[in-house]
């Protein structure tokens, strides 16, 4: 692992139903997932826009066989300008808010809610 870069480097997020998890990711942050080549025996990926180069981690949401959603996992944090915003919008498509927005400290504020799929996702800002 390169020092100096950001420790993650990529994250996937497992959904059991494509649509319905493309539409809620779509109405919390409104952005386009763009999608990926075929992963095989059935599978789909569709990616978060990123910028090459760029602060942060790209990924994307995938449905796969071999790929189970649900509470557990990793924990993605993503980065917003008023992690209520977010949550409210959350809410709004389908999600619950686990965490409402919390102070951390000099670490700005976070947020966890729970997307169509039943993955917990968290969400961080500043203000």
């Amino acid at each position: 692992m390169d020092k100096a870069g950001n420790p993650v480097g990529w994250f996937e997020i497992y959904v059991s139903d494509m649509a319905r998890a493309r539409t809620f990711y779509t109405a919390v942050f409104g952005r386009e997932l763009t999608s990926l080549p075929e992963i095989g025996e059935g599978g789909e990926m569709y990616a978060f826009p990123w910028v090459e180069g760029a602060a942060g981690a790209a990924g994307a949401l995938v449905k796969h066989p071999m790929a189970c959603s649900g509470k557990g996992g990793t924990m993605v944090y993503f980065s917003c300008d008023d992690v209520s915003n977010e949550a409210n919008r959350a809410v709004e498509a389908g999600g619950r808010i686990m965490q409402p927005k919390m102070a951390i400290g000099q670490y700005g504020h976070i947020a966890l809610v729970e997307d169509t799929e039943g993955n917990l996702i968290g969400l961080h800002s500043m203000q």
